[in-house]
């Protein structure tokens, strides 16, 4: 049994180089996706003027992140991971790198842009699954939920603080911001390509419809599984406040952009300090019923979002309403990779990815619908309502979720 100081070495994430240099290549990739997620959309608003091509940067990306999830998924557990994902890197580095090119040499087109977007779409749909199935490998078991925090960090701030940089890079042009995006994303490829990663030598499998919908099989007949995985898509579903966060700006809160800004940032915020908080401070009882308290504080959070008519209450409520999601996010993503076994963790996260993505769009389409039928405030009340009945639904569906203490099973 190791004595004290040597637990608290090994459950130190920074004493594990591996999950270091996947961390950093996960910010640096992080950066650089965000970065160029502004700049994508600024130069085809800016060369034709039309709203509806923003939605066609939306629509070349959400295909391929469907389509492809179950296929790639199965690439993933057929093959060594950590290949995989620098792999995708590099597709990605050389298709912004033809932005940056057409940018500078004046020669971009909208459809030559959607082309590129679309082939890295391509790329992510790969990537999304066997990056999800390294993180296991990379930590122990005990240190899992905090290293998947740590890796949701990474993400948050890339998210709050890649738009700016990007926006400020944009005013030298959009040629300027693929250049720096193409340099992060090659050195995040240089980063996974040096990574000391131990996967098991897969079994390779024809691709049949049996293998390609095995990781459907898997959670059909694991009920914890299911519960946190179909929980996410039905509280996000209906929770979707922040696609109307325009509308509560103009007409609710009577602000500016500068106010939408920080209504925008304020869910952001609030996650990335619950990330940094979850990497210091593991959860050992009662993960079950803190899982289902975090959703229902994302849905309260969201009601006290739709009645307020001040911007300070507004900000609190969504600031804490990131919060409660970032909990709710890191038990079900480390109980989904604990309760799988390796040779399935790809196909079972590429489910997942399908979950989340639909989930997203869906709830955002779904929110615009119901505020256009019984507007805006009555639109995210129900949401709210919703997301709390969706948690007493499932509380009583998966029991065995509910009492579950740990993260890792029996």
């Amino acid at each position: 049994m190791p004595s004290p100081p040597a637990q608290a070495s090994v459950d130190s994430l920074r004493s594990h180089p591996a999950f270091v240099q996947f961390w950093f290549a996960r910010i640096c990739s992080g950066f650089g996706f965000q970065m160029l997620s502004v700049a994508v959309g600024w130069q085809i608003y800016a060369m034709t003027g039309r709203a509806l091509d923003l939605g066609l940067i939306g629509l070349v990306q959400f295909f391929p992140s469907v389509m492809l999830a179950l296929p790639a998924g199965h690439v993933a557990d057929q093959f060594e991971r950590r290949r995989i994902v620098m792999l995708g890197q590099i597709v990605d580095m050389l298709a912004i790198a033809a932005l940056a090119a057409i940018s500078l040499m004046h020669l971009a087109h909208e459809s030559i842009i959607l082309v590129l977007v679309f082939v890295i779409s391509i790329a992510k749909a790969f990537e999304f699954p066997a990056l999800q199935s390294m993180l296991p490998a990379l930590v122990p078991t005990q240190v899992l939920p905090r290293a998947m925090a740590a890796s949701a960090s990474a993400g948050q701030a890339a998210m709050i603080m890649g738009p700016a940089v990007g926006g400020l890079l944009y005013v030298a042009g959009p040629g300027t911001v693929y250049v720096v995006c193409a340099l992060l994303y090659l050195i995040a490829a240089i980063l996974m390509g040096h990574l000391r990663y131990e996967q098991a030598q897969p079994r390779r499998e024809p691709a049949t419809l049996k293998t390609l919908f095995a990781g459907v099989h898997f959670i059909r007949q694991r009920p914890d599984v299911l519960g946190v995985i179909s929980l996410d898509l039905f509280a996000v579903l209906l929770g979707g406040a922040t696609a109307l966060l325009p509308i509560f700006a103009k007409d609710i809160l009577h602000t500016g952009p500068w106010g939408l800004g920080l209504l925008r940032a304020a869910p952001a915020v609030g996650a990335l300090l619950m990330s940094l908080w979850l990497t210091r401070h593991s959860m050992e009882r009662r993960v079950g019923m803190i899982m289902f308290a975090s959703v229902a504080g994302f849905g309260v959070g969201t009601l006290v979002f739709a009645v307020s008519t001040t911007l300070w209450l507004s900000l609190v409520a969504l600031f804490a309403l990131g919060a409660f999601d970032m909990v709710s996010m890191v038990i079900r993503g480390a109980l989904v990779q604990l309760d799988t076994p390796d040779d399935m963790r790809g196909r079972v996260s590429a489910v997942n990815a399908i979950f989340i993505n639909t989930s997203n769009q869906l709830g955002e389409f779904e929110s615009g619908l119901l505020a256009a039928w019984v507007g805006v405030v009555n639109a995210t009340l129900i949401g709210g309502i919703g997301t709390l009945l969706v948690v007493a639904l499932w509380m009583g569906m998966f029991p065995t979720l509910r009492r579950r203490q740990r993260l890792h099973a029996p």
